[in-house]
């Protein structure tokens, strides 16, 4: 494994802490994680669908801005921060602040997006300034975010990725610089997202990210994440999470592939739900995996 750095040289001390965690734990031990949803049966439905079968929490909560939900999310990410625990933060939306469909829908005109003055421009910033904002409370309330914005962009489902490879890097290193720069987000480590093939030719650069990595949803997830692995190994010497599943590999499974993963997320609602509960506690209750319970006290103090 490499001598990994973040990016952004002015990153604050708590985001270096816990960086350097995932680094180190990298190859190791693969950290738990699970995303939200919070229109099932409350924004702890996952949570405590896995206390109940594995006795244990996830080290890491994924969260979504989408549909508005910004003060939600900005709550619920200084509560899990509060416990100790690592969040994660996507963002489903349009170039304006909307939600799932309008991000899946839309496909702007990508020259005007980046002229300064267009319409097309002007709200998007205004997008980027609203998702900035509440950033900016995480990071004065000392939480880093695993930032993913614009994940599964060489699917080229997402609006973000429809206007191919060359347009998805400006707009990401676009927002990386303003995010950065502008708005001094230095809570922030860049998390690139890749679908589950990893296509070539969509990688901004090693000064704009993090961590990289890929998601799967196929059922025999247990072997068909390694793909996913051996092509995001390849393209940076960067830790790699698997960022998105749905059935759950083994831990030995992620073992016998040598892909141990620095995290892996199942997705939220029914596809946790549509996990065998004995691999849930398995896999929970494994020596090599990071649960709430297993993150060094270090990484939650001010």
């Amino acid at each position: 494994m490499g001598n990994y750095r973040l990016s952004n040289p002015a990153s604050n001390d708590k985001t270096r802490r816990i960086y350097e965690y995932i680094c180190g734990n990298f190859g190791k031990r693969i950290i738990t994680a699970q995303q939200e949803s919070i229109w099932v049966k409350g924004s702890e439905y996952e949570m405590d669908h896995l206390k109940a079968v594995t006795g244990r929490l996830p080290a890491m909560r994924g969260l979504d801005f989408k549909d508005n939900d910004f003060e939600g999310v900005v709550e619920r990410s200084k509560e899990w921060s509060s416990r100790g625990g690592l969040v994660n933060i996507c963002w489903h939306t349009g170039v304006g602040i909307s939600g799932y469909p309008e991000s899946k829908e839309e496909f702007p005109d990508f020259e005007r997006l980046f002229t300064e003055g267009t319409e097309e421009n002007r709200t998007l910033m205004a997008t980027w300034e609203r998702g900035a904002r509440c950033l900016q409370e995480l990071r004065d309330a000392d939480v880093t975010v695993l930032w993913r914005p614009f994940h599964e962009f060489d699917g080229k489902w997402f609006w973000w990725g429809k206007g191919g490879a060359e347009n998805f890097k400006r707009l990401w290193r676009m927002m990386y610089e303003k995010y950065t720069r502008e708005y001094g987000l230095n809570n922030l480590i860049w998390v690139l997202g890749y679908a589950d093939n990893v296509e070539d030719g969509w990688y901004p650069g090693d000064e704009y990210c993090d961590i990289v990595g890929s998601d799967h949803y196929e059922e025999n997830g247990a072997s068909t994440h390694k793909l996913g692995w051996e092509r995001s190994r390849a393209l940076a010497d960067k830790p790699a999470a698997f960022h998105e599943c749905g059935p759950l590999p083994e831990i030995s499974d992620f073992v016998r592939d040598g892909a141990m993963w620095s995290w892996f997320m199942i997705w939220h609602s029914k596809f946790l739900m549509e996990n065998d509960e004995g691999v849930l506690s398995r896999v929970y209750n494994d020596d090599l995996a990071v649960t709430l319970d297993k993150l060094p006290e270090n990484l939650s103090c001010n």
